[in-house]
């Protein structure tokens, strides 16, 4: 049985890219404050950028703000993804940014939100309540997950920095560390992944020493600072795989989103080959 991550890996390989495409529509970037005009703008950047995206990533927020019509168009916005890949043959992920994190029941609902209701492939969620708050999710195994471990916002630092001492153990280790080191013990199903902020690039080494196998989503590169270069040699697996690295306003605010997300894919392709000589 396919799971989510032997599926993302096939679309990797067919369009040579780890570019993961943001979909959020910011307000200042429509062309009027309206859940049509926030489709509008997803469909332009669908269209543009599915051939070099290894997946795309809507932010829920930017449509949770228009309320149920915003939904709506959360749903269309996710079926045209699934239209285009039908077009172009190759089937391509959309994670959900969602961040959810709630009590076992309460997970259960929002699992069947995304999953169900909206059709996302894969969602990011809060770890910090354990185990029991992720498994609703982790019980559809052709879905994923990416778990908060490190993430690119500068107050990451206020909590995920902090020593903890592990159930069972005696030695401190930074929570971010604890963190993946948990979901490596529960990814039994290859369907878990974490969010390793981009900004952040030699703790990324860190995680990535800890977890040689696991799946990155790397926040951070452009618009809050992050260097794509070091970025990719931090926290790239040995067979070049492992990351994904989302870009969003990078590419809805240039003048030709398509040219800037062939120009980011292409960009990734030269780092990658420079790092193998």
């Amino acid at each position: 049985m396919e799971t989510f991550f032997t599926f993302l890996e096939k679309r990797v390989d067919d369009c040579s890219s780890l570019l993961c495409v943001g979909l959020d529509p910011h307000v200042s970037e429509l062309r009027e404050p309206s859940p049509a005009s926030a489709l509008d703008f997803c469909l332009t950047l669908i269209k543009a950028t599915a051939p070099y995206a290894a997946a795309f990533k809507p932010n829920a927020a930017f449509f949770e703000v228009f309320g149920a019509e915003g939904w709506t168009a959360l749903k269309q916005v996710i079926e045209a993804i699934d239209a285009e890949s039908r077009r172009l043959g190759s089937r391509i992920p959309v994670i959900l940014d969602a961040k959810r994190g709630d009590i076992a029941s309460t997970a259960e609902a929002y699992a069947r939100s995304a999953f169900e209701t909206l059709g996302a492939h894969c969602i990011t969620l809060s770890p910090y309540l354990g185990k029991d708050s992720i498994e609703p999710f982790l019980q559809y195994p052709e879905k994923g997950v990416f778990l908060l471990c490190k993430t690119s916002n500068a107050g990451s630092m206020d909590l995920q920095n902090a020593f903890v001492m592990p159930v069972g153990s005696d030695i401190p280790v930074p929570l971010y560390l604890h963190v993946a080191q948990l979901a490596q013990q529960w990814n039994t199903g290859n369907n878990i992944g974490l969010v390793v902020g981009a900004t952040h690039a030699k703790i990324m080494e860190i995680i990535r020493a800890a977890v040689p196998d696991l799946w990155f989503l790397a926040p951070g590169v452009g618009a809050q600072g992050g260097d794509l270069e070091l970025a990719l040699k931090s926290g790239l697996r040995a067979d070049g795989k492992g990351m994904l690295i989302p870009i969003s306003r990078g590419i809805s605010r240039a003048e030709n989103p398509k040219s800037a997300a062939a120009e980011i894919r292409d960009e990734m392709l030269h780092i990658k080959n420079q790092l193998n000589r």
